[in-house]
């Protein structure tokens, strides 16, 4: 098992950016969540398989079709704990 986290820039709230994040890692067994951020960004912490997080990071990089990606700063690193699904949080 594979993670990274992923801090997504631009235009990501008010896009339904949280919801179709949570509907492409479901659609590639992508466990963890995704959050807005209070300077706007979005945060991403993913976990699967190395083939299926890789399938999903494209999605990061040009969000749902009204958001404008702007940048994202992604990090591999080792899994602190187990996510058993992808969910939407509120921080």
């Amino acid at each position: 098992m594979k993670q990274f986290e992923a801090t997504i820039y631009g235009r990501v709230q008010g896009v339904s950016f949280r919801y179709y994040t949570q509907q492409e890692a479901q659609k590639w067994g992508v466990n963890g969540w995704v959050a807005n951020q209070r300077d706007g960004a979005v945060k991403v912490v993913a976990q699967g398989a190395e083939a299926a997080l890789k399938s999903f990071i494209p999605f990061l990089r040009r969000g749902p079709i009204a958001a404008r990606v702007q940048k994202v700063d992604l990090f591999w690193q080792e899994p602190a704990e187990e996510f058993t699904r992808f969910e939407v949080r509120w921080l």
